[in-house]
């Protein structure tokens, strides 16, 4: 959201947006991670502590599912529990050869798995567009086939925007939902766009009702990350030209969820 912002810009913004954690990503989304290398494992913490922020997320697609071990050590060290990345395996599949490829993954990660396990950090996989884990069957079979200490970040992003769907969907993957992003596809996020239309992708802003997405997270008493989240074009500059104004508007789609959230008690 914030792009290659300094993290000494950001940290202060946290408090103000109601959270209380970061999710940092490298290069080319954004450079914190890089900037946490930068700043050194000490100085890091010294600097997320003197903002009342804990690490809650490292994003990790560039060193893939089967490359996180020094990571996840990173991550002991620094108090962070989940680790979100994506899957691997063949593309555009259907029906056994999905079923078959996923099982296969599965099979792949559990060293991987044990390692996390060890170092008390969950390995959270996204169903991303074009890849293995983009389907709902793929998600199913990945919570079927998979050992419980394996969990999904789920993306409505990816997915047919119909809220029922995705509201049964949620009921269905249940507590292995360890992240979900805030995020709707709206007009997309892979060609560059007027910014009113790049801004569809948030709460509030496109045409994807939350509020059954949201009582199905409640359903299933969900205790995860929850994450207001979308992708400027292109990757790696803010949502808006400034930390102030970015901060602004995850505050407009938070306030949009809250609504929702009182709706759903009355």
């Amino acid at each position: 959201m914030y792009g290659y912002t300094k993290l000494k810009e950001i940290l202060p913004e946290v408090a103000k947006v109601g959270a209380t954690a970061i999710d940092i990503w490298p290069k080319v989304h954004g450079d914190q991670r890089e900037q946490l290398d930068a700043l050194g494992e000490e100085q890091f913490k010294q600097l997320i502590k003197q903002n009342g922020v804990s690490l809650g997320c490292i994003t990790q697609y560039k060193l893939g599912p089967f490359g996180l071990k020094a990571e996840i050590k990173l991550a002991k060290r620094l108090g962070c529990k989940t680790i979100v990345t994506g899957g691997s395996g063949p593309k555009n599949l259907k029906g056994n050869e999905l079923r078959s490829a996923v099982k296969t993954f599965t099979e792949r990660m559990k060293p991987h798995l044990e390692i996390a396990e060890a170092n008390n950090v969950t390995i959270a996989i996204e169903n991303h567009g074009n890849n293995l884990i983009q389907s709902p069957d793929s998600m199913k079979w990945l919570i079927e086939f998979a050992p419980e200490s394996l969990g999904i970040a789920f993306a409505p992003y990816h997915l047919p925007q119909d809220e029922a769907a995705i509201a049964g969907l949620i009921s269905e993957l249940g507590n292995r939902i360890k992240m979900f992003y805030a995020w709707q596809h709206g007009m997309g996020c892979m060609k560059k766009l007027p910014k009113a239309q790049e801004l569809l992708q948030l709460p509030g802003r496109g045409e994807l009702d939350f509020q059954p997405l949201l009582e199905a997270l409640a359903k299933i008493k969900y205790d995860g990350w929850f994450e207001i989240f979308m992708h400027p074009v292109p990757r790696g500059i803010p949502i808006l030209e400034t930390t102030q104004n970015v901060t602004s508007e995850i505050n407009r789609s938070r306030d949009y969820i809250s609504r929702c959230i009182q709706s759903m008690a009355k």
